[in-house]
């Protein structure tokens, strides 16, 4: 068994594209996270800023008091949706790279499908065994990772319903601080 030119180009070429693509998204996730980190940032300062003035004006001390627990809820909502900002970039580049890795697993296993065809095909008599062997162990790699995709799916739901347990437990008791 053999593989031709254009085989091992056209492969070639496939994985330099595989990778060529999860260099895109990742890139992609830290572009859209330095932005949220800037804009925060910049947000930030300008609300430090309004603030210290705000407390500044104050007449008294206990007006300067009042005015900066009145504070606290909008800094506590700012940073839960900044946290879930993050959440979802994450979790959005998350999910483009599993749906990556599925295809390219979906790929290799037609793949390497193929070449135990051929090599059943091309096999001398008496090695019926060894393929049927090599045909139960990809069908066992196909399983495990069927299996490790599922509990990957489940950890990322379990995840997503934790944020947003915590993001809502968050903003009920910033609202209740009020």
């Amino acid at each position: 068994m053999s593989i031709n030119p254009e085989q091992f180009a056209a492969a070639n070429k496939a994985t330099v594209d595989s990778l060529l693509s999860v260099a895109n998204t990742a890139l992609a996730s830290a572009e859209r996270i330095a932005a949220l980190n800037l804009n925060t940032a910049r947000a930030s300062l300008e609300d430090t800023a309004s603030n210290v003035k705000a407390v500044l004006d104050a007449k008294d001390p206990q007006a300067a008091l009042a005015v900066q627990s009145s504070l606290a809820q909008p800094a506590v909502e700012k940073a839960v949706a900044y946290s879930k900002s993050v959440y979802e970039i994450t979790s959005q580049t998350q999910q483009e790279l599993a749906k990556m890795v599925e295809a390219q697993f979906g790929d290799f296993q037609k793949s390497v499908a193929s070449m135990v065809e051929m090599a059943a095909k091309s096999a001398p008599a008496g090695s019926e065994g060894a393929v049927a062997a090599i045909q139960n162990a990809i069908a066992a790699a196909n399983s495990a990772f069927g299996n490790m995709n599922s509990v990957a799916k489940q950890f990322a739901d379990a995840a997503q319903a934790n944020i947003a347990a915590v993001t809502k437990a968050a903003s009920t008791g910033a609202k209740k601080s009020k």
